[in-house]
């Protein structure tokens, strides 16, 4: 193990393979669990208003949780955070496929196994970003972020959905459900195999009374957040991107390749697998290298010039050229968000960190579904082609606008992260 070099060389960590294999087994369970979710909803007569229903149980759960997931991040042990989720996922998905294996299962059973899964994974990200940065010394970071960015995508996109549907088609969508909660307990035996760690946390709000405590925590995770620059302009600036690129994807795309290309559901399951590839290419490569000198800048207009390819989007009438510009979509995307996890971990505070993860992930949660409903009559007023131009082009500028107006190039260099681990900022920063 301690021959191991570039983006294997976290995996010298006992701890961080007893960590990435319980990261694995919940991703693996989550490709699985999407698909046959679907499945299960149809063979009980569901149509898409069901699946609606189900799927917005589980986003509202975790919307309500994550912010106060980032709370308790900073205040309790991370490895019991993740211990009860994980315990709490397995025990609701068991009993929903033995319900379903049954017969008995109804619409409003799963929508509120969904409901609790969604509270329970709303406290996963924060925990696993607090968690991360004391099992791992700050030089071997980003190769961690980039293994899980380049994990998520092979495992929960295509290995854990492959194995559902040859599940489904051999057996039922129970059956598959059934697997879900036996990888869900496989990475529960890993979470037990690692060592609770030391909690950062200021003695002050530890001391104080829950209620006033956990106040005072979203106060103090907020504060820091608007008081530093450079968080908060690329905060500020992935709230508009995925506004600007999540609906066209996910909504619009479809249409592009049944309309203008001619193609089907095996044409945009091409096209998505080449965002996942993309994707997953992305991170091994940044994972591979050391942290950029000019990280701020290369983050952020990594994202902002990676949106170009869209544009293509708005003419494009062959697959191969939306498999393409989606490929190099996906790449920019997941080298940025490979920075901006390390970013996170190197430079907040230790004992702000979950709170600031959760702002993170709440942006992300709360931009993606305004963004699929606008995107609809956009392109209904614009077109679809403009929507897409504008998609592509836009983030450009405002990348270029959020490193120039919070100075990063400045910030960069007085903070250098490539070389010398650096102390995290002081919570108070004005």
């Amino acid at each position: 193990m301690s021959r191991l070099r570039g983006p294997l060389r976290p995996f010298r960590s006992g701890q961080y393979r007893l960590l990435t294999g319980s990261v694995v087994m919940s991703l693996f369970a989550t490709g699985v669990w999407v698909i046959a979710l679907v499945w299960q909803v149809i063979a009980m007569g569901g149509g898409p208003s069901q699946l609606s229903f189900v799927a917005t149980a589980g986003a509202v759960g975790m919307l309500a949780t994550t912010l106060l997931g980032g709370v308790l991040a900073d205040r309790v042990s991370q490895r019991g955070i993740l211990l009860a989720v994980a315990g709490l996922r397995t025990v609701a998905i068991a009993v929903v496929a033995a319900l379903a294996l049954a017969n008995l299962l109804t619409m409003w059973q799963l929508a509120v196994v969904a409901l609790l899964i969604g509270v329970g994974n709303g406290f996963t990200y924060p925990a696993y970003s607090a968690l991360l940065p004391s099992i791992l010394p700050a030089e071997d970071l980003l190769a961690a972020n980039g293994v899980e960015g380049m994990v998520r995508p092979t495992v929960m996109q295509a290995a854990g959905p492959a194995l559902a549907s040859a599940l489904i088609a051999a057996s039922s969508p129970g059956a598959a459900i059934a697997v879900v909660a036996l990888l869900e307990l496989a990475g529960v035996v890993f979470l037990i195999g690692v060592r609770p760690v030391p909690l950062h946390r200021e003695r002050s709000v530890a001391a104080s009374h829950p209620v006033r405590g956990t106040l005072i925590d979203l106060r103090d995770g907020l504060r820091y957040m608007v008081r530093t620059p450079w968080l908060f302009a690329t905060l500020l600036f992935a709230s508009v991107l995925i506004l600007l690129v999540m609906g066209p994807l996910e909504v619009l795309m479809p249409f592009v390749i049944k309309d203008r290309a001619g193609g089907g559901p095996a044409q945009h399951a091409i096209v998505m697998a080449a965002f996942g590839i993309g994707g997953a290419l992305g991170s091994l490569a940044t994972a591979s290298l050391t942290l950029p000198r000019r990280y701020l800048t290369v983050m952020n207009v990594g994202w902002g010039v990676g949106c170009l390819p869209l544009v293509l989007l708005g003419f494009a009438h062959r697959v191969w050229v939306i498999a393409a510009a989606v490929f190099v979509v996906g790449a920019c995307f997941s080298a940025s968000m490979v920075i901006w996890g390390t970013l996170l971990q190197r430079r907040v505070p230790s004992h702000m960190l979950g709170r600031v993860s959760s702002l993170d992930f709440f942006v992300s949660l709360a931009f993606m579904p305004l963004s699929m409903a606008i995107a609809g009559p956009v392109s209904v007023a614009i077109g679809v082609g403009a929507t897409f131009v504008l998609a592509g082009a836009l983030p450009t500028v405002l990348a270029v606008l959020a490193v120039v107006l919070a100075k990063m190039p400045r910030d960069e260099l007085e903070h250098p992260l490539d070389s010398a681990p650096a102390q995290p900022e002081a919570a108070s920063v004005t």
